[in-house]
């Protein structure tokens, strides 16, 4: 899903379908009629009036299918965690103290399907691009999602409960720190490539010839705190600037490793070999102008750093 989704976005394809049917859009086009039908409705959008209006029938199926894909995964994924929850409910197999956790994994998913819907609405009106704030939002949920899940994965393999009140409060706050750091990465995640602000400022680790390219002030000057989160410079400043801060906190964990015990060692060395993945990744991914293959990778690193710091926090906490 996660790869599909980085795909779908960087090609532009989010937009390709004009109508969300939970049922009927199971199904593809199956007829020529029924390809020329889902044109023309493209054929009013925004993204084709403003951008695609070159595109001909084939040019759409291109984008069709990466949006089809990812909205039939989607429901995929319902079916696969429905179908296997009604029978263990059936059966009385899930623990009473498991049941609601499974309710709430369900309610995500569904409310992350609205999401994206939601997401897509925004392009459909007036712009030809969808709102970045409403990206963010369906990117962060997804990461919700994905961790919650993981956290009652890791409750059922190693229990629930805290197992040794004397781990380092230091440490727990500190992993707890570079956790929320890395959910406002996520975030500017989602403004990165909402606002298309990987396709300036191509080099690194400076910007352009500054260090804090001039754009930024400039814009602060004219808009205010608004500009953090609006202006394409201010938010690549932003970004770039909290991936470094989360490196340095990483890193910082990973030096005084010794004095934990060896499983909440690997999970900091977990955390540390992913950082130092997913940093390479951004600055490969930003030099070469967001190439989709490595966009999509840059996107599979913060699934795989945000899990390994769930992990860690875990570790820290309860074991």
């Amino acid at each position: 899903m996660v790869v599909i989704g980085g795909i779908t976005r960087l090609t532009g394809s989010g937009l390709s379908i004009t109508e969300w049917n939970i049922i009927t859009g199971t199904l593809p086009p199956l007829t020529n009629e029924n390809w020329i039908d889902e044109f023309n409705k493209y054929q009013q959008s925004p993204q084709f009036q403003q951008i695609n209006t070159h595109f001909g029938l084939s040019d759409f199926k291109n984008i069709y299918w990466w949006e089809y894909f990812h909205r039939v995964i989607g429901r995929l994924l319902g079916i696969v965690f429905l179908v296997p929850f009604v029978y263990f409910l059936i059966k009385k197999l899930i623990p009473k103290d498991l049941l609601p956790k499974l309710i709430l994994i369900f309610l995500l998913g569904a409310w992350q399907g609205f999401l994206g819907w939601y997401m897509v609405k925004s392009g459909l009106l007036n712009e030809p691009y969808v709102s970045h704030y409403r990206l963010a939002i369906h990117l962060v949920n997804a990461f919700i999602t994905f961790g919650y899940i993981f956290w009652v994965i890791l409750d059922l393999k190693y229990g629930n409960k805290r197992t040794n009140p004397q781990n380092s409060k230091l440490a727990i706050w500190v992993s707890l720190s570079i956790f929320i750091l890395v959910n406002i990465q996520i975030v500017y995640g989602g403004f990165v490539a909402g606002l298309h602000a990987g396709h300036i400022y191509n080099t690194w680790p400076m910007m352009g010839k500054e260090w804090v390219a001039s754009s930024v002030g400039a814009a602060f000057r004219s808009n205010g705190m608004m500009s953090l989160v609006n202006d394409i410079s201010s938010v690549q400043f932003i970004h770039r600037t909290v991936g470094v801060l989360i490196f340095s906190l990483i890193l910082w964990m990973w030096a005084i490793k010794y004095k934990f015990k060896v499983v909440q060692k690997q999970a900091i060395n977990l955390s540390m070999l992913l950082v130092i993945a997913q940093v390479l990744l951004g600055i490969f991914t930003l030099l070469c102008n967001v190439p989709i293959w490595l966009g999509v990778f840059h996107q599979i690193g913060a699934f795989a750093l945000f899990g390994a710091l769930i992990y860690q926090i875990h570790r820290f906490v309860k074991g």
